[in-house]
């Protein structure tokens, strides 16, 4: 253990970033077992800017061997199982920035849909009620956790007129995913997908929207700082020229989802803003056991193939994502200015070696070995005070 210090001696780069009166410790918590070199940046630096915030050191990425004066407050890069979390000591959203949960399905995309009439596989665990409830705010879909109950859910859609998108309930950042309008573009969909992932985690089969707009809204709760946000994210190409994520830009003010439906004017908005509360709730009934600390939602917007307008929640992610650094600028930007009533934040991650803009704070910009050249940086757009100056 360091002198005067909360973080073990054990814990890697238990030097970085001390305070001298520190209370307590922030700790990566890595579970992914490939992490490339822009996500391991961009860990780092949350980890860092979080510590800094809530006035703790960093002790790096969290040791199985060490030991720390005062708990740890966690980072975790995945959403915990409960008995995870219960080994780490956790217990409570106030301990880490994420989300635990009862089973590894629950964590993923699978949730958002019921399963397909006769599934031949129900996982242990499964709420035969929360797809019915969700189905008001979500796209018309299934889940399936088998190839056969894929494939059937996806003739379901296809009986009705309306093309099916394929998603990995473990994808992250649009891969993952296949369009299937037939049955043999519905074979080559299925193909692509992993049979261990389909079994222990499912796939999601619904309706893919085009044109579509992907909403992002969340909370994050750290310590006594606590902020809600609406935004949107924006899609671009890697270097394979495969359309991933590409950033989010957040308006986010002090409170709760519910406190964001008097800063919306558009009725489209509102509506979408109502579906991530709707989901957030239905989940919380069907898996009292769950709790997160940062809770983000993606809804789309969009039409079906009959101009219908359609809106519903895509997916949930309750570990930190690609807009975590937006958000921790918010926090951070709330936290020196208590008059501050809105933020604007955005992330953005562009495949190529750029110069950030004038202000931006940078937490990846090289080469990747996983996905070449790469830059990343989040930016702190406007702030209006409580007199909304």
């Amino acid at each position: 253990m360091a002198a005067g210090g909360a973080c073990a001696a054990t814990a890697p780069d238990a030097d970085r970033a001390r305070s001298a009166d520190a209370s307590g410790c922030v700790v990566e918590l890595v579970r992914r077992e490939h992490r490339t070199e822009h996500e391991a940046a961009t860990g780092r630096w949350i980890g860092e800017r979080l510590a800094a915030l809530l006035g703790f050191e960093y002790g790096g990425v969290h040791a199985q061997d060490a030991s720390y004066e005062a708990p740890p407050f966690f980072v975790p890069d995945t959403t915990l199982l409960v008995s995870e979390a219960h080994d780490l000591g956790i217990h409570g959203p106030g301990q880490l920035l994420g989300g635990v949960v009862p089973h590894p399905f629950v964590a993923t995309k699978s949730i958002t849909h019921p399963l397909v009439d006769g599934a031949r596989v129900v996982p242990q665990g499964w709420s035969s009620t929360l797809g019915t409830e969700l189905d008001e705010v979500t796209l018309p879909g299934f889940t399936a956790f088998s190839a056969e109950d894929a494939a059937r859910a996806a003739r379901h859609l296809f009986d009705q007129g309306l093309p099916a998108r394929i998603k990995r309930a473990d994808g992250i950042g649009g891969l993952g995913q296949s369009v299937a309008t037939d049955r043999k573009t519905l074979d080559a969909a299925l193909a692509h997908l992993d049979a261990d992932s389909l079994e222990r985690l499912g796939a999601v089969i619904e309706l893919n929207l085009k044109p579509v707009k992907t909403y992002s809204i969340g909370t994050v709760v750290a310590g006594p700082h606590r902020i809600a946000y609406f935004g949107t994210q924006r899609l671009t190409r890697n270097r394979r020229g495969v359309s991933v994520y590409g950033g989010s830009t957040l308006s986010c003010l002090r409170g709760e989802l519910e406190d964001l439906l008097a800063t919306l004017d558009d009725e489209a908005e509102r509506r979408v803003l109502r579906c991530a509360i709707r989901y957030d709730a239905e989940v919380s009934r069907a898996y009292p056991a769950f709790f997160a600390s940062r809770r983000n939602y993606d809804v789309a917007l969009g039409v079906d193939p009959s101009g219908v307008p359609r809106t519903g929640v895509l997916e949930q992610s309750w570990r930190i994502g690609g807009a975590t650094p937006a958000e921790i600028l918010a926090l951070e930007a709330m936290h020196l200015d208590p008059e501050l009533a809105r933020v604007s934040v955005s992330t953005h991650e562009v495949y190529e070696m750029i110069d950030a803009p004038l202000g931006a704070q940078v937490y990846f910009r090289g080469e990747d070995p996983a996905v070449g050249p790469m830059t990343k940086y989040a930016l702190l757009n406007a702030q209006d005070d409580a007199h909304g100056r």
